[in-house]
């Protein structure tokens, strides 16, 4: 007679998916912010630093060979012109600061995440869990707007922010725009009938409280980026859901009243530029010109590492207010200073300078175009198995490279523009995109002999059946 394990037996915790220490992290910004949310770090930092740490645990563990030599190329590659910017910061402690902060989002954990995915059934329990959390964060904003308990906007305590309080406006957005996109990368995908039509009403109901976010960058990325997963997809897939998306998008908006105008004015002032624009806008675009202003200054190495508060007011023309004003949601009114041009790459530029922004976007851009080139290869070879994982990766990568434009890092929500990055590496780097990767698979768990001889195609509990079952691991 088999023996029945203890629910918290070592083995059995063993068979748990190493992917399930990122879910933690995603969960955790289901909780609110510290305080009033005037800053602090959130315990989704600390849980992925402790992620950082387990997956270098498991490897010296289990004495893997931890990246390829192409991943640990394009991972590592803003390393170095990030370490030259932190030494011209305008103090130590800012530019370790700086250091670290950038090492977290783009480099450390991306890649604990692309090694703790063994599978593409874990891509599938991390990208529900986005989705969870976004449904979650998008329902306390949908409250929030309707009793009149959101942030201030226009004078009225209505704008949707979840549990990341007025001082991260860009927190619910952000978190509720990556999650209609990892939805509706699972529901184009080939899962089965039921699991897409809850993807497709869980990337319907998003739409909602991400226009009660009011927060124009997030719209601009959500579009582009589901118009591209829509055409990966297929032209005809992308006329028919394209359209029942917008019918939807009518529906849930226009029923608003006050609420439609107030959208209908926010869209507006996207490209109202010149003609009497609002001060958020007039905020932001001197703000990006004083970030070119640093950049000329010092073209090839930049300002520093938080650099950008203190050469500010040196290069920003008089148009600038002295701050932002966030009342509501659960805080007190505050002036909150302009500390960054509120676009990364301009961002970087000034502070980084020439040499960080090659860097860091010729590592971003390689992850776009590894991972389309096996987007490609999948379609191509007609196996369905993996498509929804493909969509998603490169989805989310598109998104925050779209969304860079309008916003850079900072607040809770950054640990997920790193998850981000390292499901993109995932598809674009690991066995996601390869012929060798396997659904359900475990990485490491076989041996190269098991692969050769066919054994590793039937073992593995979660593993599914189909043309991934024949794929065999490139690690």
């Amino acid at each position: 007679m088999a023996q029945t394990l203890p629910l918290w037996s070592t083995a059995r915790v063993r068979r748990l998916p190493p992917v399930l220490a990122v879910v933690a992290v995603v969960a955790l910004l289901a909780l609110p912010a510290a305080g009033d949310g005037a800053g602090g770090a959130h315990p989704a930092d600390a849980a992925s630093a402790l992620v950082v740490l387990y997956c270098a645990l498991r490897l010296v563990r289990d004495r893997r060979r931890p990246l390829t030599r192409t991943a640990a190329v394009v991972l590592g590659l803003p390393v170095l012109p990030l370490a030259v910017a932190a030494m011209g910061a305008v103090s130590p402690g800012a530019g370790l600061a700086g250091l670290g902060r950038y090492l977290q989002v783009f480099v450390l954990v991306p890649a604990a995440v692309l090694l703790l995915i063994r599978g593409r059934d874990d891509v599938r329990l991390l990208t529900w869990s986005m989705t969870g959390l976004a449904v979650w964060q998008g329902a306390v904003g949908v409250h929030q707007y309707v009793t009149g308990t959101g942030a201030s906007y226009q004078g009225e305590q209505i704008r949707a922010v979840g549990t990341f309080g007025p001082q991260d406006v860009m927190g619910m957005a952000t978190v509720v725009s990556l999650g209609l996109v990892c939805a509706v990368g699972l529901a184009l995908g080939h899962a089965p009938a039921r699991q897409r039509a809850l993807a497709a009403g869980c990337a319907i109901a998003l739409l909602l409280p991400l226009a009660l976010s009011f927060s124009r960058g997030a719209w601009i990325a959500t579009a582009v980026t589901c118009a591209a997963q829509l055409l990966l997809a297929g032209a005809r897939r992308a006329l028919t859901v394209g359209a029942a998306v917008v019918a939807a998008g009518v529906v849930l908006v226009g029923g608003f009243g006050a609420g439609t105008a107030m959208l209908q004015e926010r869209v507006g002032s996207i490209t109202q530029v010149t003609d009497s624009p609002d001060q958020s806008v007039t905020d932001r675009y001197t703000m990006w010109a004083a970030a070119a202003g640093m950049w000329r200054e010092r073209p090839l190495t930049g300002v520093g590492l938080k650099g950008f508060p203190e050469h500010r007011d040196g290069h920003a023309s008089l148009a600038l207010s002295s701050g932002s004003e966030t009342d509501g949601a659960g805080a007190g009114y505050r002036k909150q200073p302009l500390l960054s041009p509120h676009n990364m790459y301009l961002l970087i530029l000034a502070e980084q300078g020439l040499i960080g922004l090659l860097a860091l976007a010729g590592s971003w851009l390689a992850l776009l175009v590894l991972g389309l080139r096996r987007l490609r290869a999948v379609r191509r070879s007609g196996a369905a198995s993996g498509a929804d994982c493909a969509l998603v990766a490169c989805g989310l990568l598109v998104w925050q490279l779209t969304d860079f434009a309008y916003a850079d890092i900072g607040g809770p929500s950054t640990v997920l523009t790193a998850v981000c990055f390292g499901l993109a590496g995932w598809w674009a780097l690991g066995d996601g995109g390869r012929d060798g990767g396997r659904d359900g698979g475990r990485d490491g768990a076989r041996s190269e002999a098991e692969a050769r001889s066919g054994a590793g195609a039937s073992s593995g509990a979660g593993t599914e059946s189909g043309p991934g079952a024949e794929e065999v691991s490139a690690r």
